[in-house]
């Protein structure tokens, strides 16, 4: 069992080594444009609840 784990363990550090990470540049990058879309689909989302309601609205009314 030991000898699986620890075989396991050296097959994660080889893949890790393998891994290229971003850099702090990309990172911020990344993050900004999923920080705007989600916003984006936020006000989107709502604006489009907002013309839902008020069109059930006129129809109830």
């Amino acid at each position: 069992m030991f000898k699986n784990v620890s075989e396991f363990l050296a097959h994660v550090k080889s893949e890790l080594k393998k891994v290229t990470w971003p850099t702090r540049k990309e990172t911020y990058a990344s993050t900004s444009v999923v920080i705007l879309l989600v916003i984006f689909i936020a006000v989107f989302l709502g604006a489009v609840d907002w013309m839902l309601s008020n069109v059930v609205k006129m129809l109830l009314s």
